[in-house]
């Protein structure tokens, strides 16, 4: 028998006892195919972990009851029918958590990180969690996240702080920060994540774990909307190592019904089997060494990406420094109307379900700001805003059809010190320091791309900081071999923060 999963720091993910190193999700759902791990061994040392080390406040709606159920049924199966039900389920017993965060799990809360929606319990499954389950992942909690994802940290007043793993001072990033704060303390190999501005690539880069975005429609958003943030927010994951990302995305990736956005595929087959397929040769890759607003560049952004860059030159491809020409103003316009519209919807919801309606004090101050404005917004504003978008994802196309990659920075400068980014300061402030986090990451947001955070630098004050890549529409399959071989160049999934401080 393997030793138990979950343990941090030296068993990890149920790990061979001998060797004490990291496994991901696949070898994982292995051991549980064989019959070396229990699903229920597994989900019970999961949560002994996330019981042990408090501090990172990364678990904040725990459905535990609920996955032990699941667990013990599974657990109980013997051999015959524990291979018939593996056999369609690739994380077969896997525990997995969601973000707090634009899905849902029938029977249980989706708050948002907010306080008017704390006891929200959903009706149904989202699709993407339905279909998570039906590859077999055992889904027992939520992770943190700021209220309605409106910031670049995972902080609110509902839940508090969740500090980076690597260093307690800094923000895990946002917003799928719980997400990446379990991958890098090696509670979870992958977690569920989302993006709509940076939010699975910012935590990504500041708790050096790898994150996809994908290209918009590529996973589903429904069954209740279509799309997500008018099309900003896509769905995917936070993992350890790219062969889970690879997995989870071919079994999350497809229309649904009533979807119209359909992006092409550039893998042969499955995205877990393109990662097997041959390098590709000389890829032009544009650098970006600069963005769009102007702002500076930490000299630390700078030293991952000149590592991604001869990482990659060393592979045979070839970088030129060139950035197209964008209308800025035009196709960031409509960001925060169509993010505030989203909002202001499910809240009217909210106050339908419950007679009455939502509180000021039941908000952030600055979501609470932005919920006013939405009720203001005009049609006009909201087709101008999908507009720029558009606009965005045609020039792009263009720029695009003679290179094959972007390489940038993730954000503009490290992680930042906690308290910097939230919810409940003046919006100058606020603005100021946001727009350092998703200066290069939202323009993928605005456009629909596929994009990407590779671990590549750690700081003097332990803080990694990721590259980030962008492919054509619908060119996940890229990204992800590219990654696949910057993983093996420069190995990343060994690497664990010191989690003594986070013991209660």
């Amino acid at each position: 028998m393997t030793a138990v999963a979950g343990s941090i720091g030296t068993t990890t993910f149920g790990a061979s006892a001998a060797t004490k190193a990291p496994v991901d999700a696949i070898e994982w759902a292995a051991q549980m195919r064989s019959g070396a791990l229990t699903p229920l061994e597994a989900l019970d040392a999961t949560i002994a972990c996330v019981e042990a080390y408090p501090k990172l406040n990364a678990v904040v709606l725990r459905d535990f009851d609920l996955a032990r159920d699941q667990a013990k049924q599974l657990s109980a199966l013997g051999a015959a029918a524990r291979a018939e039900a593996t056999a369609h389920a690739p994380l077969w017993g896997v525990p997995f958590l969601l973000k707090d965060l634009g899905v849902t799990m029938q029977g249980t809360v989706t708050s948002h990180g907010c306080r008017f929606f704390k006891d929200a319990v959903a009706p149904v499954d989202s699709t993407i969690v339905a279909r998570h389950k039906v590859g077999g992942l055992n889904i027992f909690g939520k992770t943190a996240a700021p209220e309605f994802g409106m910031t670049t940290t995972t902080e609110s007043s509902l839940y508090g702080i969740t500090p980076n793993p690597w260093n307690a001072k800094h923000t895990t990033g946002g917003s799928s920060g719980g997400a990446a704060a379990v991958v890098a303390a090696g509670i979870l190999p992958v977690a569920h994540a989302t993006d709509g501005g940076g939010s699975i690539r910012i935590p990504s880069s500041h708790c050096g774990m790898f994150g996809l975005k994908p290209s918009r429609g590529r996973t589903p958003t429904g069954p209740f909307s279509l799309d997500g943030a008018a099309g900003l927010s896509v769905g995917h994951a936070i993992s350890r190592t790219v062969r889970d990302s690879a997995l989870l995305l071919d079994l999350a990736a497809g229309p649904e019904a009533g979807s119209r956005v359909r992006p092409p595929s550039d893998a042969a087959g499955t995205y877990l089997q393109a990662l097997s397929l041959a390098p590709e040769k000389k890829l032009r890759i544009a650098i970006w060494r600069n963005n769009y607003f102007g702002l500076p560049v930490h000299a630390d952004c700078l030293v991952a990406l000149d590592k991604a860059a001869k990482a990659c030159e060393a592979m045979g491809h070839v970088i030129e420094d060139k950035m197209p020409e964008l209308p800025v103003a035009e196709i960031y316009a409509g960001m925060g109307p169509a993010m505030s519209a989203g909002m202001l919807v499910a809240v009217q919801a909210r106050e339908k379900q419950l007679g009455r309606v939502a509180r000021e004090d039941e908000f952030e101050p600055l979501d609470w700001a932005m919920l006013q404005s939405a009720k203001s917004a005009t049609a006009a504003q909201l087709f101008l805003a999908r507009s720029g978008f558009d606009r965005a994802g045609q020039l792009l196309d263009r720029f695009l059809s003679q290179y094959d990659l972007i390489l940038s920075p993730v954000t503009a400068v490290p992680p930042q010190l906690l308290g910097a980014l939230r919810l409940d300061q003046p919006y100058e402030s606020y603005a100021r320091e946001a727009m350092k986090s998703s200066a290069f990451t939202s323009l993928l947001n605005l456009s629909g791309h596929p994009a990407m955070s590779v671990p590549m630098h750690w700081t003097a004050e332990n803080l990694p900081i990721g590259a980030h890549f962008v492919a054509p529409f619908g060119g996940e399959g890229r990204l992800l071999r590219l990654a696949a071989q910057l993983e093996q160049a420069h190995p990343w999934a060994q690497r664990m923060p010191d989690l003594s401080g986070f013991k209660a």
